[in-house]
């Protein structure tokens, strides 16, 4: 019975691996396509559709779909995945030499800037982009760091500030919902196991520890996209101003328009918001991203179902080999045991 409980709680630490696997791949690069949405509504500040809800954006996918194909949504996640790399070898290179690691960000963001232009960017109406073309642009608007190379184009080191600011307390903001998240599951499952009695608490421990950080992992981030909505839709105008971009009109799915902008900075670009588009202004694509964690919720369920089923089929497979069959010996069972008790072992 105690091997079983344990086979049984080796066999869920395994399956909380694979859908943690699910999760870093679903996060990474399945929630592209909404990012993708995301960021398109964004940076539209003369539309008049805002996608708050999830049901708003389905026509419009439907409608780039049957015009542009199943890659529009794809668009960007080369230069996406290229920069997220980047971020972690000048993180890592940082650390290593200098006590400066929160300069990562600061370093990033001209090529933040222009792996964001490839993601919004209309298949239609603008030329694919090459595979270094984002190191290019990159550099470009890293060697012009105190001047910007076009007319309406902020530069970098007005982008800096603002860039590293959303990046560290967003990840601060995360980590705190994440920790207080996970230590009121814990609690809750301690509640429980007092409850129910004594159980073991290596194995099982281990196994509830995982589906509780995967749960406190999701609550943070979502809390935190949401937490600062508006400062990422105030930063991605920015980034995008001046750079003659061209994104595909989200009100209708049909059109493509151009992003002509002229903030002077966040402020600016804040009050602008607020006066000609509203407080709703700020979270324009929203929709986007409740369909982006939605899908990530889903995906988790669905591996987490799929392994569960395999792992009982292998559990349950019937085994081969027969019960040894015991042959009656000529000499009487003892008087006190009947033939029908009496077992060799």
């Amino acid at each position: 019975m105690k091997a079983d409980l344990f086979l049984g709680c080796d066999v869920k630490k395994y399956i909380g691996v694979g859908v943690g696997i699910a999760s870093l791949i679903t996060e990474n690069l399945l929630s592209h396509p909404f990012v993708v949405l995301r960021r398109q509504c964004q940076i539209q500040n003369n539309s008049t559709r805002y996608h708050l809800f999830p049901v708003t954006l389905l026509p419009v996918i439907v409608q780039l779909h049957r015009r542009q194909g199943v890659t529009t949504l794809w668009k960007g996640l080369g230069s996406v995945l290229m920069v997220r790399g980047m971020t972690l070898a000048v993180e890592d290179l940082i650390t290593k030499f200098t006590p400066w690691p929160n300069t990562t960000l600061a370093i990033i963001t001209p090529f933040y800037s222009a792996s964001l232009v490839e993601t919004v960017q209309s298949d239609i109406a603008s030329e694919k982009p090459g595979i270094f073309d984002v190191f290019k642009d990159g550099v470009c608007r890293l060697v012009n760091w105190g001047s910007s190379q076009k007319g309406r184009m902020l530069p970098v080191w007005a982008l800096v500030v603002p860039t590293v600011f959303h990046g560290l307390f967003k990840y601060l903001f995360s980590l705190v919902v994440r920790g207080v998240t996970s230590r009121i599951l814990h609690l809750n499952q301690r509640h429980k196991q007092e409850r129910q009695g004594a159980l073991p608490r290596d194995l099982r421990d281990q196994v509830s520890s995982q589906e509780i950080e995967l749960t406190a992992t999701l609550v943070g981030l979502f809390s935190a996209d949401v937490a600062f909505y508006p400062l990422e839709t105030i930063l991605h105008r920015l980034h995008l101003q001046g750079t003659r971009t061209i994104t595909d009109n989200l009100d209708s799915g049909y059109e493509v328009t151009p992003i002509l902008t002229s903030y002077e900075g966040v402020w600016e670009c804040y009050y602008t918001t607020l006066t000609q588009e509203g407080a709703a202004g700020l979270y324009k694509g929203f929709g986007a991203l409740v369909l982006q964690f939605a899908a990530h919720v889903a995906v988790i369920k669905f591996t987490r179902l799929v392994l569960t089923e395999v792992s009982a089929l292998v559990q349950s497979k019937p085994s081969l080999s027969s019960p040894p069959i015991v042959t009656p010996t000529t000499s009487a069972p003892p008087p006190h045991l009947s033939q029908k008790t009496y077992l060799p072992y």
